[in-house]
This record gives structure tokens, C-alpha cells and sequence, in this order.
């Protein structure tokens, strides 16, 4: 399946998975918001065409509470690889709201922790704000440092 013209979220990276639930939990009572952004499968070594979800960006300014979190659109970085958003309920509920389905029009998968931040306390959504699967995978992340360690070939390629 493609969206946006290329291939779709095949699943998470566990770590990826725990790390939002650990922020999640640590900003409760209120809200936590972050983008989610993905590597190439074939860069974890998935044998599959798609992508995996890898990492959690945090957007500057971004503004919480117990009812919602909101991010300014213009402090979002130009980043080809975001494919999503993650948040929490602080109240456990694990469905969209209004304003979520709202806000789920941009990226492929969006993802809903809910308190207590257990283990089976998220759910996945599709741009429309419809369930989806997104399955956990055990995947070894690439290096933090490596994330700055580009060339402006890796720019042009990633551009075209």
C-alpha cells in the first residue's frame, strides 16, 4: 500500500513505542504531543517495502494540558520522514476526538497512549481517525549521533 506516493508504516520499533509511553507518563497529568517519524525498513533490516516508525520529535512551543496539547504548525520542521503523530489521554480514553480526527488529516499513522501508559494502553489510527493495525517491532534503532551525519548527497537523494 502507498500513501503520500510511497510505501506505508509497516509497524513501530518497540523502544520508539516505550520511549512515548515513558514521556507520555511523565507529563501526566497533561497531555503529551510529539511527531512520529520513520526509517526505511530495509535500513533495520526488514524484509519488507515500507517504512518503520523510529523516533519521536518533539515540536518547539509545544503547549499542554489536561484536555489537549497544540503545537504551531510553522515550528514544524520540514522533515520527509514524519509519518504521524503520537499523544496521550491522560484519561485512558483511547479513541479520537473531534479535534484529533482534525489534526489526524496530516501523516499516515497517529498514535493515542493512554494512562496508565501500560503496556497495551495505545492504540493506532489512520488519517481519517479509523483504527489500524501497526505492528511492535523489535528492531535495532539507528545511532542518535547518525541522525546530524549527512552529506548534501544524502539532501539531493532524499528530495527526489
Amino acid at each position: 500500500m502507498l500513501f503520500g506516493g510511497r510505501p506505508s508504516v509497516l509497524g513501530i520499533a518497540g523502544d520508539t513505542l516505550e520511549f512515548a509511553m515513558e514521556a507520555a507518563e511523565d507529563s501526566h497529568p497533561d497531555e503529551y504531543l510529539g511527531l512520529l517519524r520513520a526509517t526505511p525498513a530495509a535500513e533495520l533490516d526488514v524484509d519488507e517495502d515500507g517504512y518503520v516508525v523510529t523516533d519521536v520529535m518533539m515540536v518547539p512551543g509545544t503547549k499542554t494540558n489536561p484536555v489537549s496539547a497544540t503545537f504551531n504548525s510553522s515550528q514544524v520542521p520540514n522533515d520527509m520522514r514524519t509519518v504521524g503523530s503520537v499523544h496521550s489521554h491522560p484519561n485512558g480514553v483511547l479513541a479520537p476526538s473531534d479535534a484529533d480526527r482534525a489534526m489526524f488529516g496530516k501523516g499516515e499513522v497517529h498514535v493515542i497512549l493512554g494512562a496508565p501508559y501500560g503496556r497495551n494502553c495505545w492504540r493506532a489510527f489512520d488519517h481519517e481517525g479509523e483504527p489500524r493495525s501497526l505492528d511492535v517491532l523489535d528492531v535495532d534503532l539507528p545511532d542518535p549521533e547518525s541522525f546530524f551525519d549527512f552529506t548534501q548527497e544524502d539532501i539531493d537523494e532524499e528530495l527526489e
